[in-house]
């Protein structure tokens, strides 16, 4: 497990700075554009030493649970090929989509093979398992869009589920886990502060697969909804209530945009970095609470439900409540030119 995890580091360190100079030579690199949230071209795909790593610990993981190592072994590896396709051609959104949905029905057939249930039953996880897994890759790169919220969304859900993993003693979960976390981690330095290169479809297609491939595995193992859905929940809510926002006002809403929540932080004036920082510290404390199911009572397990509910809520208002912040701002300012007038 320790080698597992440390091969998967260890490959991000030693290749991301070739990776890099392999772009740039390439030409794969991202021009900013009225949606971007970057001033200068930038390589991307820089995910894709992470994908290797994950692929590499996940072959290393002990086969405790075959058929949970092999679906993780075919959605991070099948989507990340989507996605370098992606960075390097372009695909259709059509074509982009379909081979989403394939990977997805590809982990679910891996994960609801061993399950001892009527085969309706098990038609119908299968469904729900495919939609999850190319719905939640989809969310995760759209979610993608500063400087390090990516990178330290992974490892604070990877250290989660592998926390999960060792309160369960499931190998999958505990290497996977810490394999995510440190990846993300190792990338992070080439991301983080002055981005020299972005996960790109491959590096974000990736990361987004192992959570939710996590997440279906917890969900698979008993672990309460709660506790696996702690690690995802803000990108879901942010994805899910952006989505809905822009159906309401008529908008097109498969166009590209920039309306996110964090987006709206950016616009505001928060720095990427302190975006990246909020949202992690968000998404630890949805961790935190959501645990409270596996060891508490069923009060305290509701009193953390409440909290995690009206913690999302305040992040998917708090763009209302920094507009309000900034107009009495400006209208402070404006006072005190007048008064120096």
């Amino acid at each position: 497990m320790v080698w597992a995890v440390s091969a998967c580091g260890g490959i991000v360190l030693v290749t991301e700075p070739l990776t890099i100079a392999l772009l740039r030579r390439l030409a794969v690199v991202d021009v900013p554009g009225w949606r971007s949230s970057h001033a200068v071209p930038t390589p991307r795909g820089g995910g894709a030493p992470i994908a290797v790593g994950l692929l590499v610990a996940a072959g290393l993981t002990p086969a405790a649970s075959r058929d949970e190592v092999l679906a993780f072994l075919i959605g991070v590896g099948f989507f990340a090929a989507v996605g370098l396709l992606d960075d390097l051609r372009g695909l259709p959104p059509v074509l982009r989509l379909g081979l989403q949905a394939g990977g997805g029905a590809a982990v679910a057939v891996a994960l609801a093979a061993g399950l001892s249930l009527p085969f309706p039953v098990r038609a119908l996880a299968a469904l729900a398992v495919m939609a999850w897994l190319a719905g939640f890759v989809n969310a995760f790169n759209f979610m993608d869009g500063v400087n390090g919220i990516s990178g330290a969304h992974a490892l604070v859900g990877g250290v989660a589920y592998a926390c999960i993993g060792e309160w369960r003693q499931d190998t999958l979960m505990i290497t996977g886990g810490l394999a995510t976390a440190v990846g993300a981690c190792a990338f992070l330095p080439w991301n983080a502060v002055r981005a020299r290169v972005f996960l790109g479809d491959v590096g974000s297609y990736a990361l987004g697969a192992a959570l939710a491939v996590l997440a279906a595995c917890a969900v698979r193992r008993g672990v309460p909804a709660e506790a696996a859905a702690g690690p995802v929940a803000l990108y879901l809510a942010d994805t899910a209530w952006t989505l809905q926002r822009r159906i309401r006002r008529g908008e097109r809403w498969l166009e590209a945009h920039r309306s996110h929540i964090y987006q709206r932080w950016c616009d505001a004036g928060l720095s990427h970095q302190e975006v990246a920082v909020l949202t992690a510290g968000a998404t630890a404390a949805l961790c935190l609470l959501g645990m409270a199911s596996l060891l508490a009572g069923t009060p305290a397990r509701m009193t953390a439900d409440v909290a995690g509910l009206g913690l999302l809520a305040a992040y998917l208002g708090s763009p209302k409540v920094l507009a309000r912040h900034g107009e009495r701002r400006r209208g402070a300012d404006t006072t005190t030119v007048e008064e120096r007038a």
